[in-house]
């Protein structure tokens, strides 16, 4: 079992927006609505800057923003963020029934290592976006999991909430399953994503092994 970290394991959007927010407010602006940033969790720094400041890779300001943000964002990280409801409860279910697990996610080594610890997920193999030369969509960072876990790709069910995690899963060989409950991104709708498990809720994963 592979699973994407923000949107899907946790929600960490309320700590993401403050971090935005704190550069806004450094800038004397007010601050935006969390409902604004959410659909944008998944995106890390580059949604978050998008929204706030309608920066985007390439735009002038815009790396020494993405860092002032970072900065700001690590002061904070486990202020709101927490595991979404039943999300562990699952997970223990999961390791109960002997399946190993691990994370890829896009989030840097820097802040998804101690998130994971920090919120007793349970989970030891953690690839992060910068764990290898690649991010998702490119299915080396789930490759690198599954070579972690001492298991075949095709072995491995890897479960998002965004897209790219669903391409891929796909193009790494992995079984897909789109966590319906993530943050989705504005518009999307997880059913056209060809995932081979739509999941409402994190029960509907236990529900799909038969182990629920």
């Amino acid at each position: 079992m592979l699973f994407d970290l923000d949107g899907t394991l946790i929600d960490s959007a309320p700590d993401l927006a403050r971090a935005a927010n704190a550069l806004r407010a450094d800038r004397g602006l007010e601050p935006l609505p969390l409902s604004q940033y959410r659909p944008h969790g998944g995106s890390g720094a580059r949604g978050m800057l998008a929204q706030a400041f309608g920066l985007r890779p390439g735009d002038a300001g815009y790396e020494p923003s993405k860092q002032e943000f970072l900065d700001r964002y690590a002061q904070l990280m486990f202020d709101s963020t927490q595991p979404f409801p039943g999300v562990v409860a699952q997970l223990a279910r999961l390791r109960a029934s002997g399946l190993a697990m691990g994370v890829v996610t896009n989030k840097a080594e820097r802040f998804a290592l101690p998130l994971v610890a920090a919120l007793a997920l349970g989970i030891e193999v953690v690839v992060g976006g910068d764990s290898t030369a690649h991010v998702k969509p490119h299915p080396a960072p789930l490759l690198e999991a599954a070579r972690r876990l001492g298991l075949p790709a095709a072995s491995c069910l890897y479960v998002g909430d965004d897209e790219r995690d669903i391409v891929a899963g796909r193009a790494a060989g992995m079984a897909t399953a789109a966590a319906a409950w993530g943050y989705l991104g504005v518009g999307a709708d997880c059913q056209d994503w060809q995932a081979d498990l739509l999941l409402p809720t994190p029960g509907d994963l236990l529900k799909a092994l038969g182990v629920a």
